[in-house]
């Protein structure tokens, strides 16, 4: 079953395919989505990595806290998103 990973703290220039080649080492990463800013669709210096267990585990537990770009990355498993109340 594929895990989501949130990898926050990521230098605005990282790129997906630098995402996806950092967590590649670990096992087969099925998808890299960095989320963008809606109005200046600049990156917001973080995202998701889905990757099948145990190569998820295994890079949670590597690559938290470890350096990447100059910056600490932060990464854990992504918890489910709260549901939102309507926009009016």
């Amino acid at each position: 079953m594929a895990k989501s990973i949130y990898v926050g703290n990521l230098p605005w220039s990282a790129t997906e395919d630098q995402v996806q080649a950092l967590f590649a080492e670990f096992g087969d990463v099925q998808s890299v989505k960095l989320v963008n800013d809606r109005e200046t669709g600049r990156a917001r210096g973080f995202g998701f990595v889905e990757m099948e267990d145990p190569a998820a585990t295994s890079a949670v537990e590597a690559l938290d806290n470890s350096s990447f770009g100059g910056r600490t990355l932060r990464v854990n498993e992504a918890k489910p998103r709260a549901p939102r109340a309507p926009r009016f």
